[in-house]
């Protein structure tokens, strides 16, 4: 039992703006006192957050933190660990890296911002096992994982199908789709560059929403439109997952703005919206379209999405996009590493750092902050830097700063390269984020649009997952270092230290569908796959502490 008295509460999610107030835990939950009746009240610890704002616990909706890509990243750059490690202590495993952290150091590191949730972004059901274990390694963060469909095999041939009516073909996909969150104990629908993966093994250029993708002929729009249907069908907790065709092309706005009518009416999170937020100038330079985007997201409360926030320095950009992966490879002459997953995806690793005096990274990093600045309803947009891939998730405290002070991010934008406000908007733009605002975007919203309904609030009955601030007229100090940070009601972190390590819980789905692969679709596995169908689930073994969250 625990009492946290005094602090300023944030609960935006129960419309309280900073009151005063006090809150009572007791078994891992948030209560009311009337609750405790017949206990020992004066036995609580309690917790003085005088000059304090309370929060719930920060809640990451997309990050790169494990699985085969993550490793491979983490053996090819040595040089992000060297000068970032932490030794092992009572309480701590030893953990290195900067971009690339290694499991144990990733959860301290995301508590020690005030974050106690964060969902892995991308796992092929072929390497789910491993991101399981990896997932199981990382400390205190409750987790979870989005499961790649977008270039599966098996999803395009029954999109394909020629001999269904739509009635048929809606019920195929809604149990495949079953199936593979079977197989992979994944929660959500994840979509990277629809068909363009599948296309690039074929030796082609690139798709649009209506080219035909080898050998299926199915396209990116039949792709993205049976995906979110089946979401819809099967009432999945989270909206499809997608990271649009074309990221990092000038001109790709146009490709976002078109997957977004596309997907009109349909719940869909919009993945790290910067990298293909991006207009093309006269000289074929990039140009921000931050506010063709963020028109359009306004007018479409359907919709979310997270910002992916360049941070300068240096990155490690991973993806499934392994095309676009490759092309950066070619532009950059960095090193790099792909993976081809058979049948179901790709991936690529291409390290970079990214430089104020760069005019294209100066331009990527207005654009983010523009979105940030102009989608109106933060209940739409979420922090995230996609980390690794545009920054480390531990500069969310400087990106907080950047959103609540005008004058220090216009400071920035002045030590820019001297041609950024031709490309960009964020000079002009006046909007500074409140308290509530940043409660919303790295907490409440996320929440929200991943049906988590007892997180990222402070109600009764909310799981006690809380991070306390001491108010600073510096952002950045205010919110990079807690006072304290509470998991399930126990003190986790305090005195700048982590107190407590265990295993967080992992967020699966457990959707109302058949769970048998059809006919033909076996025998297409037992054919092209290099692993027998009965080694292809991922055994419960592999998920020590389940939640499944329910559909409906």
């Amino acid at each position: 039992m625990l009492k946290i008295k005094n602090g300023q509460v944030f609960d935006p999610a129960n419309n309280i703006q900073g009151e005063v107030a006090d809150l009572w835990i007791d078994e891992g939950k948030i209560v009311q006192p009337e609750q405790l009746q017949g206990k020992d009240l004066s036995a609580a610890r309690e917790i003085d957050a005088q000059g304090c704002v309370v929060m719930p616990g920060g809640i990451e909706i997309h990050s790169h933190i494990a699985g085969t890509k993550v490793n491979i990243a983490r053996n090819m750059r040595p040089e992000d660990h060297y000068s970032h490690y932490r030794p092992t202590t009572k309480t701590t495993r030893a953990g290195t890296g900067y971009t690339t952290p290694t499991t144990f150091l990733t959860g301290y590191e995301y508590v020690a911002l005030g974050y106690t949730t964060a969902f892995e972004a991308a796992v092929s059901p072929l390497a789910a096992r491993h991101a399981h274990e990896e997932l199981e390694d990382t400390p205190i963060l409750d987790n979870g994982m989005y499961t790649l469909m977008g270039n599966n095999h098996m999803i395009m041939k029954v999109l394909s199908a020629t001999a269904q009516d739509e009635t048929t073909r809606r019920e195929r996909m809604k149990n495949l789709v079953t199936w593979m969150f079977d197989c992979s104990k994944g929660y959500a629908i994840k979509a990277v560059n629809p068909g363009g993966i599948e296309d690039w093994k074929w030796n082609q250029a690139g798709v649009n929403l209506d080219t035909p993708v080898k050998p299926y002929g199915v396209t990116s729009r039949q792709i993205i439109m049976g995906l979110a249907e089946a979401s819809t069908d099967l009432g999945l907790p989270h909206g499809l997952h997608i990271h649009c065709n074309h990221l990092g092309e000038p001109d790709n706005y146009l490709t976002t703005l078109e997957t977004m009518k596309a997907l009109t009416g349909h719940r869909v999170h919009f993945t790290h919206q910067q990298f293909h937020a991006y207009g093309k100038a006269k000289n074929g330079k990039i140009k921000s379209a931050a506010r063709e985007l963020a028109e359009f997201m306004n007018s479409h409360p359907e919709f979310t999405c997270d910002a992916g926030q360049i941070v300068f320095g240096p990155a490690t950009t991973m993806t499934a996009d392994s095309p676009m992966q490759f092309n950066l490879h070619k532009i950059t002459g960095n090193k790099w590493a792909n993976t081809d997953v058979e049948m179901e995806t790709g991936s690529g690793i291409v390290p970079m750092v990214y430089r104020p005096d760069v005019l294209i990274n100066a331009v990527q990093w207005c654009i983010g902050l523009e979105l940030l600045l102009l989608v109106k309803n933060p209940w739409q947009i979420m922090m995230s830097t996609d980390h690794p891939n545009a920054g480390p998730f531990t500069d969310y405290p400087r990106i907080i700063r950047m959103l609540m002070d005008a004058d220090y991010r216009n400071a920035i934008v002045d030590s820019l390269h001297p041609d950024t406000c031709r490309y960009t908007h964020l000079r002009d733009i006046t909007r500074e984020y409140t308290v509530e605002e940043i409660a919303i975007i790295t907490r409440s919203a996320p929440a929200r649009s991943l049906g988590l309904e007892r997180k990222g609030h402070l109600a009764p009955g909310a799981d006690a997952d809380i991070a306390i601030y001491k108010i600073h007229p510096d952002k950045e100090k205010m919110f990079r270092f807690p006072t304290h940070v509470l998991k399930d009601g126990l003190v986790v972190f305090e005195d700048g230290q982590i107190k407590q390590s265990f295993k967080g819980r992992r967020h699966i789905v457990d959707p109302d569908a058949s769970r048998e692969l059809e006919t033909e679709l076996r025998e297409d596995f037992d054919k092209y796959y290099t692993v027998e169908l009965a080694n292809f689930p991922v055994e419960d073994a592999y998920v020590s502490r389940p939640e499944v969250i329910p559909c409906k």
